[in-house]
Formats: structure tokens, sequence, C-alpha cells
């Protein structure tokens, strides 16, 4: 079976959750990263003209943000010992789609024995 979590998987909060996964499935994280001021832009736009984002408090961040309460550079991404792909998305995907698929359907290292 094959599961796909998406989420912005902050190191402090999931790798604790994530961690006891490791014994009984094979992880991949596949990281999607851009710049604070990307962020930024991004954050604002979806605040502006996405109102089922209302669940996000992005209003409250972008706030949060302005008040120095915030910063996105204080993001840190989740660090798990398991295979990881960096994926810029500032414009487009860099790798690819292509790379990112291959990538996510590797087959688990085979355990020697």
């Amino acid at each position: 079976m094959t599961v796909v979590a998406e989420a912005a998987f902050q190191d402090k909060l999931w790798r604790p959750n994530l961690e006891p996964l490791a014994g009984v499935a094979d992880i991949r994280v596949v990281c999607c990263a851009v710049g604070s001021a990307v962020a930024h832009e991004r954050i604002v736009r979806r605040a502006e003209v996405n109102v089922r984002r209302a669940a996000h408090a992005d209003h409250d961040l972008l706030r949060a943000i302005a008040n120095g309460e915030w910063p996105l550079e204080a993001w840190v991404p989740i660090s798990l010992d398991v295979p990881t792909l960096v994926v810029d998305t500032s414009d487009g995907y860099a790798p690819g789609i292509e790379e990112i698929v291959s990538f996510a359907g590797q087959p688990a290292a085979s355990s020697a024995g």
C-alpha cells in the first residue's frame, strides 16, 4: 500500500510522530523549498484569493511575520534518516516531475541476508 502524507512538516512537530513509522514503512521525503520572500508572497496571495484557506489562519500568520514573532527563516524542514529529495519550487519544479516520481517510486533497499 502506498500512502502520501502532505504537510508543512516542520521538524520539531513531525519527526517525533514519523520516526516510529520507519520500522513499518519505507519512508521517502520530498521537501519542497523556496526562499522566504517567495514563501511570504505565496502566503499573501493565498490569503487574498482562497477563502477555503481560512482554517490555516494565514492572516494571523502574516501578522506574526510582520510583528517579528514568526520569521519564515526559522522554519526547519523535517530531518529523518530516510531518502530525501529537495525540490526547489521557486519557479516550477527543480528537479522536474519525472525525477520526483522516480525518486518516490524507488524500491526499498533490500536487506542483506
